[in-house]
């Protein structure tokens, strides 16, 4: 395996001064009075252009979880993980014209905020924590502590160097989120930019892997070709339901991604509430006008349909190749082959300068992550806890010192979570681990929201009901079912997991607490007061579609609907 060279750091080093220098001129162009303001720090009002927002969507979701977590899906099922990024670009459609107009009409700044004003106070304050702790102790702790392992691994470098790693991220992501949400926004272009470049290099180099290891020369389409005849099962977008027959292994996949099942079920609320619900991604787009933020987040969807030719094709690379006898050795880890190895073990194989370039990418993707989601945490607990409730005659200034405080508070947190992996990460897989426990609240979360856009009926208790109940039917699906009404019902059918125990597919749980939650949200509402929501403008004019907004809609969806007709 290849090593740094000096070409490698230098290419390295001309990515972080490049980005420092440009979020620097960024931060002393806008250093006007304004910029002073909270919204300015938090939400860039006015400033992103449909082309940043874009950006920053992507360059904020694709993180260390895609790079290894969904690479090593491709490696372990294959094509059929790319539902997560495909499926995302119909959901983002779906905020463009039905969420962000709700949003903005009702000018919302924080998800928190949409809660009071659609509900109470009560509900606000409860989600305000949560979401303060989930972004903490799982998001920006996982992000950090699968990139900096990850770049360990490429390194060759110890539990030392990892502990270096870590605070280097930390601190370049810090220095980025303390300039703003402007800061943020614009500097992600490059990061995007990087991530792209950088990611299509390890793709191309992959697939010229595969294609000299089956001795077609060094020809990435012809590799492409070779990986589709030797793994087909690994280019099936639906996994067939397990037979009485079945292997472990299919089992296991099915678990992972229960087939054209999936798409009734969890993979819209995992989608829908991420990029419609969550503070850390719809923060881009609040304070822009409608035209420019549905604008952004089509043209996120766009590129979103791009993005498992760079996190998804090398894992399935990879193992074109541990299965025909290469990276025997880069596979394995703890003496068992590990699937997160499997793009740490095609970047070690890069020629001298693109390695450079794909650790850079890598970086760039985990510190627009770390600076998005810091800025997020910060953004809530000012905004929604420290003038609400600590500080209620705050000034402008005043909030944006104790924001960029959050922001330093948040990333030391996650330093300390990560220096021992605290949280027990890397014993169950990056992606695995925020897919769980994010898993646990999607539901309740993602019906709340759905219910309150468009029934005005339900009421604040019947949100209060949608939070725990979405919680405890998670709890119930994912532990419990299997053993108190059998491994087969009307519902649900559970599998035999490598661990012995009947399991149900998380996403068909995240289905059917949705499912119940609903109920028992319409049964709450319908059973209390009738009641008109103040200050909650919802009208049909909203969500009137320009041609132009059309026609990018209409093109994303052709090319969607040919790639699921060619892996079907």
């Amino acid at each position: 395996m290849n090593k740094f060279s000096t070409i490698d750091y230098i290419i390295f080093v001309i990515y972080f001064i490049l980005v420092s220098s440009y979020g620097l001129w960024v931060y002393q162009r806008k250093k006007t009075k304004e910029v002073s303001g909270s919204h300015d720090f938090f939400l860039a009002e006015g400033s992103l252009t449909w082309w940043a927002i874009g950006a920053s969507l992507i360059a904020s979701n694709i993180s260390a979880e895609q790079f290894i977590g969904a690479s090593g899906q491709g490696f372990q099922v294959g094509l059929a993980v790319a539902a997560y990024e495909w499926i995302a670009a119909i959901a983002l459609i779906i905020v463009a014209v039905w969420f962000i107009p709700v949003y903005l009409k009702n000018k919302i700044f924080t998800m928190p905020q949409f809660l009071e004003t659609r509900y109470n106070e009560t509900v606000s304050l409860m989600m305000a924590v949560f979401w303060l702790f989930l972004y903490i102790f799982v998001n920006l702790t996982s992000i950090l502590f699968l990139g900096a392992l990850a770049i360990n691994s490429l390194a060759g470098g110890n539990s030392d160097t990892f502990h270096y790693i870590i605070i280097a991220l930390a601190v370049f992501a810090l220095i980025i989120a303390l300039g703003g949400m402007k800061v943020i926004g614009f500097t992600d272009v490059i990061q995007v930019l990087v991530l792209v470049i950088g990611g299509l290099a390890t793709t191309y180099i992959a697939l010229t892997m595969v294609s000299e290891r089956f001795g077609l020369g060094k020809d990435a389409l012809a590799g492409f070709n070779a990986m589709l005849k030797d793994a087909p099962e690994h280019f099936k977008m639906i996994l067939p339901k397990p037979g009485p027959h079945a292997s472990q292994e299919e089992v296991n996949k099915y678990l992972l991604l229960p087939g054209i099942a999936m798409y009734f079920a969890g993979q819209w609320i995992v989608n829908l509430n991420y990029w419609g619900c969550n503070q850390y991604i719809t923060q881009r787009a609040l304070g822009s006008d409608l035209k420019t933020a549905r604008t952004g987040i089509l043209f996120a969807g766009l590129m979103k349909l791009a993005m498992p030719i760079i996190v998804i094709l090398p894992g399935i690379a990879a193992y074109v190749l541990y299965k025909n006898g290469g990276l025997q050795r880069e596979m394995i880890s703890g003496g068992h082959i590990s699937p997160d190895n499997a793009y740490s073990a095609v970047l070690g194989f890069l020629p001298n300068g693109l390695k450079g370039l794909s650790i850079a990418a890598l970086t760039a993707a985990i510190v627009a992550s770390l600076a998005g989601k810091a800025n997020s945490i910060s953004t809530i607990f000012t905004l929604d806890i420290y003038k609400k409730y600590i500080k209620k005659d705050a000034d402008e200034k005043s909030m944006v010192v104790m924001g960029k405080s959050v922001i330093a508070v948040a990333m030391l947190l996650s330093i300390l979570l990560t220096w021992h992996d605290l949280l027990g990460i890397g014993g169950e897989g990056g992606f695995t681990f925020i897919q769980k426990y994010t898993g646990f609240i999607s539901p309740g979360i993602f019906a709340i929201f759905i219910l309150g856009f468009f029934w005005k009926r339900t009421t604040g208790t019947a949100a209060i009901t949608g939070i725990l109940t979405g919680f405890l039917m998670s709890i119930l699906f994912n532990n419990y079912a299997p053993r108190l009404f059998g491994h087969e019902t009307f519902l649900y059918t559970a599998f035999l997991n490598k661990d012995g125990v009947y399991e149900i597919p998380f996403l068909i749980c995240m289905g059917l607490s949705f499912l119940f939650t609903i109920i028992a949200m319409v049964l709450v509402s319908l059973a209390g007061p009738k009641i008109s929501q103040k200050a909650f403008t919802l009208d049909k004019t909203m969500f009137k579609v320009e041609p132009s907004t059309l026609a990018l809609i209409v093109v994303t969806l052709l090319l969607l609907t040919t790639l699921y007709v060619k892996f079907w």
